[in-house]
């Protein structure tokens, strides 16, 4: 009985390094700081993204801006406006997509319609953090976010600053 146990629980100790087969394939594209810095992030929420397959090369290759993307909301759909893609190399002038063209995001119909509702407030947007493949999927992380104001953004400098030299102080006291 106790051999039964040991095993189980050393099963279990496994399965707590491993992560999940999701997880492990998570790989980060792009990622958008100053999105941190400007906006005051409220929410945040995962869509999937319409693309063409010269569009998902690119991706995959790390061309991709996503500094000034947002998301819009037209005839209840969600877009992504202004991600910048660029052009697949070996594609040719043809057959090659379009770098800055509205983008669809895939979202259930309720969420988009509830991301209205609470974008519809004053001064609320939908602003693109991260750009990411998980599994084989290119996925948006998009936030409801709120924009700071420039004295708003010096506050949070000083704040960091003083965090920053309180930090320095305790580890320097503790040599």
């Amino acid at each position: 009985m106790n051999q039964k146990k040991a095993k189980l629980k050393q099963k279990k100790s496994k399965l707590d390094q491993n992560p999940s087969r999701n997880e492990r394939r998570l790989r980060v594209i792009a990622d958008n700081r100053k999105a941190r810095f400007d906006f005051e992030i409220i929410d945040t929420i995962e869509a999937g993204v319409v693309l063409t397959g010269t569009e998902i090369k690119s991706i995959r290759a790390g061309r991709i801006n996503i500094r000034d993307a947002y998301a819009q909301i037209r005839n209840e759909e969600m877009w992504l406006q202004n991600l910048h893609i660029s052009s697949w190399s070996s594609a040719g002038r043809l057959n090659n997509h379009d770098p800055i063209r509205s983008r669809k995001l895939l979202m259930r119909r309720s969420q988009i319609l509830d991301l209205a509702t609470q974008s519809a407030q004053k001064g609320l947007t939908l602003v693109a953090l991260k750009v990411y493949i998980k599994g084989h999927f290119a996925k948006v992380e998009l936030a409801l976010a709120k924009g700071r104001r420039r004295y708003d953004k010096r506050k949070v400098i000083m704040q960091r600053e003083t965090d920053r030299e309180i930090a320095r102080a305790i580890r320097h006291r503790q040599f």
